[in-house]
């Protein structure tokens, strides 16, 4: 299997009015378990909007990014499918459910991470 990272931008939901919110999270969460029933979901989160910081390879911690960064992510779901093709039928799901539009990479294999999961989780 091969794991996506399904993610929309940061104000991607700001078309959504307020009081429709409670049935965007109600969406949402169907698709989470609708997910996490068929043993795809890995993990997911929404983000804090504009709160990061950036650390440098000599620990320097600075604030960013800025609000005039054109992309930054808003939230990400990572599931585990045979193909891209289900990923990115999982996000059709999770864009309809979130009401905005999802982007999908696949993230790179690291076998020896999988190892390492394996043997902690004996």
């Amino acid at each position: 299997m091969t794991r996506y990272l399904i993610s929309f931008d940061d104000g991607a939901m700001d078309h959504i009015p307020a009081e429709d919110f409670p049935d965007v999270g109600k969406a949402a969460h169907a698709v989470v378990q609708e997910a996490v029933n068929a043993g795809v979901w890995v993990f997911g989160a929404g983000l804090e909007r504009q709160r990061a910081s950036i650390v440098a390879t000599d620990g320097l911690v600075v604030d960013g990014p800025y609000p005039e960064t054109k992309e930054v992510i808003g939230g990400f779901v990572v599931v585990d499918v045979p193909s891209r093709e289900e990923a990115l039928g999982w996000a059709a799901k999770f864009a309809a459910g979130c009401r905005c539009a999802q982007e999908v990479r696949e993230l790179l294999p690291d076998p020896e991470l999988d190892e390492m999961l394996r043997r902690a989780a004996r």
